[in-house]
């Protein structure tokens, strides 16, 4: 093809290089003013890259343009600094949104600045369509570059934080010294609640939970083994500030998902919730119907089942005078003492509860005295009665 038969001769390009250093200004300037988000970034060093990223996508448009018009071809200096401009927008916590409007707004005045002058040079009317169409063909690249930067940098920041935060949740549990948490929290970029409640729930409900919860709610890297805990796998959620009144919602949000959940800690003792809420866990304590099996509200179970050995040899011990009936009168004695013990003495809410007449509580009281004597009256004895009935034998 000839030189004056081609839609960009030698001479148009040279005229087109000579107007990049006042196409790059003016595709600057005007950027400022039409996208308020940049008007402060064209100074330090993000002016200086935006400034070389504008110069280079410029060179590489005419690049582009010499060699044969192939908007397929890829520049690889121009849509790595695209690239580069995309992950810089993550990392500054924007959107794309800018930079594909100042996308836009450089086509825009790249396009009226280099038209003018390659009609100003002699270019067809041929040429100047085919310019366009390379023009917008090659701000799509450059655009796409952007996006595939600005997600790349969403990922790998996502995937590191998250690492972070599963870190923050091993050394919590863990219940590591507070330099450890507190270096954990930052390299997390974790903000410190007040308190953290600790969480147990099978990995099936897990997601689902999470989504109504705080949003700096923890999750264990790992799932508790089933071997350690009765029951399905379950993780360890930690919950913020989920004390006082904001337990109740906490509890809601539980509601049919077996969970257990530990008291309120401080943030930097969150291991204490944690072990409380596995412990209930082991010992196979449950919840009524669907509601989850609140710590806070089995205390005394707790404590009377810290060491079941020592229970149950009291319960042997305090309870040998019934040895000497059988099985079934033992039972129904055992359960009219208790409600005795607990109602302090008081016979029609004794009868209330086991569902008996008033008179036949007097009989069984009057045979457990004939077992037991003044035992009954014994305030040491009714103490350790009282202990050992207080949670039914497994």
């Amino acid at each position: 093809m000839a030189e004056d038969d081609s839609p960009f001769p030698p001479h148009v390009v040279t005229a087109l290089t000579e107007q990049l250093p006042a196409v790059a200004e003016s595709t600057i300037a005007t950027i400022v003013v039409e996208v308020p988000s940049y008007a402060g970034a064209f100074s330090g060093d993000m002016g200086r890259t935006i400034e070389r990223a504008v110069q280079v996508a410029l060179g590489g448009f005419l690049n582009l343009a010499t060699g044969g018009g192939d908007p397929s071809r890829p520049i690889g200096p121009a849509l790595d600094g695209a690239y580069a401009l995309g992950r810089g927008e993550a990392r500054s916590g924007r959107s794309m949104d800018a930079l594909l409007a100042a996308f836009r707004v450089g086509a825009r005045v790249s396009w009226r600045h280099m038209s003018g002058a390659a009609v100003a040079a002699g270019m067809s009317a041929e040429g100047l369509a085919r310019f366009a169409e390379l023009v917008f063909a090659y701000i799509d690249q450059l655009s796409a570059s952007s996006v595939a930067g600005h997600a790349d940098e969403l990922a790998s920041t996502g995937r590191a934080r998250r690492r972070h935060l599963e870190r923050l949740a091993a050394v919590l549990v863990a219940g590591r010294p507070l330099h450890d948490l507190t270096a954990a929290a930052e390299r997390a970029e974790w903000l410190p609640p007040r308190t953290l409640t600790a969480v147990l729930l099978p990995e099936t409900h897990a997601r689902a939970v999470l989504s109504t919860l705080d949003v700096r709610t923890l999750v264990s890297a790992e799932e508790l083994p089933a071997g350690d805990l009765p029951g399905p796998e379950r993780v360890a959620l930690l919950v913020p500030d989920a004390e006082g009144r904001g337990r109740g919602p906490l509890l809601a949000a539980l509601q049919g998902k077996d969970a257990v959940v530990g008291p309120p800690r401080s943030w930097t003792a969150a291991q204490a919730s944690y072990a409380r809420a596995q412990r209930a866990v082991q010992l196979g304590l449950r919840a009524e119907g669907t509601a989850p099996l609140d710590t806070e509200e089995r205390l005394a179970e707790l404590v009377l089942r810290a060491d079941a050995t020592a229970l149950a040899d009291l319960r042997t011990r305090v309870l040998a005078p019934l040895d000497r009936v059988g099985a079934t009168a033992r039972e129904k004695l055992v359960e009219t003492l208790r409600s005795w013990l607990l109602h302090h003495g008081r016979r029609d809410r004794v009868a209330a509860e086991l569902f008996v007449h008033p008179q036949t509580v007097r009989y069984r009281m009057g045979q457990l005295r004939d077992l037991f004597g003044d035992r009954l009256d014994d305030p040491r004895t009714v103490l350790e009665l009282t202990v050992a009935l207080a949670v039914p034998a497994t």
